[in-house]
Parts: structure tokens; sequence; C-alpha cells
């Protein structure tokens, strides 16, 4: 079983790579791609016949946005780039939420070995001595 401090340093080091791989995201989008085909309403349409086929595909992006859903039309031409979009959102979350998850388990490492930290702050050249606090300059009457 590894030691407090070795976990403690582990998880610094998954917190570390979680942030780089934070750094490397690409343009994101939230929401769904929705494949949409639908029938006109012209009674001399191809579309109006009985079994036949409906116009599309259009393409939208629906998402909320203030507790409403948001739909936005997809050319087809950026169909590809939106689900490229939508995928590296997804995968912004899940780093995040390892981010999140890495960060409050070394922050419970930390607060189970406090004198770890302290030996940790005593490497990196931090002062055992506490300074006097000062008075704030007030005048004086005599």
């Amino acid at each position: 079983m590894p030691s407090s401090s070795d976990r403690a340093q582990q998880l610094r080091d998954q917190r570390d790579e979680l942030k780089a791989e934070l750094a490397k995201v690409r343009d994101l989008r939230p929401g769904s791609l929705v494949e949409r085909y639908r029938r006109c309403g012209k009674p001399n349409c191809h579309c109006a016949d009985e079994g036949g086929d409906a116009h599309g595909p259009s393409w939208s992006l629906t998402r909320e946005v203030g507790g409403k859903t948001v739909t936005t039309v997809i050319p087809s031409a950026a169909v590809e780039l939106t689900r490229q979009q939508i995928a590296e959102y997804k995968r912004f979350r899940a780093l995040a939420k390892g981010l999140v998850e890495a960060s409050e388990q070394l922050c419970d490492a930390q607060l189970e070995a406090p004198e770890a930290a302290s030996q940790e702050a005593a490497k990196k050249g931090a002062s055992k001595r506490r300074s006097k606090p000062r008075s704030s300059p007030k005048s004086r009457r005599s």
C-alpha cells in the first residue's frame, strides 16, 4: 500500500496530466445533432404521396440555454465539423470531471496528512517562523 505522500504525489501527477490535456481542447459545442425529414404540406409534392419520401435530411443542433431548448439549423456541409465539436465537448466534460475528482482526492489526502503538507512547504523554502504582526500606523497622542 502506497504511503500518503506517494498517493498525494500520484494525485498531483494525475491532476497535472489532466490540466495538460485540458489545454489541448479544441473548438467545442454542447448539444445533440439531429437528422430530420419533413413533409412540406403541398398537395402536389412527392412527399404528399402515401409512402413517398419526405424532404431531407436537414440537420439541427439542439441544446439548453437558460433553461430553454434552442435549436440551430446546421448546413449539410458542416455536419461532420459539428460532430467533431460535440465529441470535443464530451471529451472536455470528461476531463473536467476527472480533474475535479483528482483535486478533491488530493485535498482529502492533504487533510489526512497535514504534516506531509507542512514538510512539502518546508521543501519549497517556506519559513517555519512566523513574522510578528505589525501594528497599523496610528497617530499617538502624548
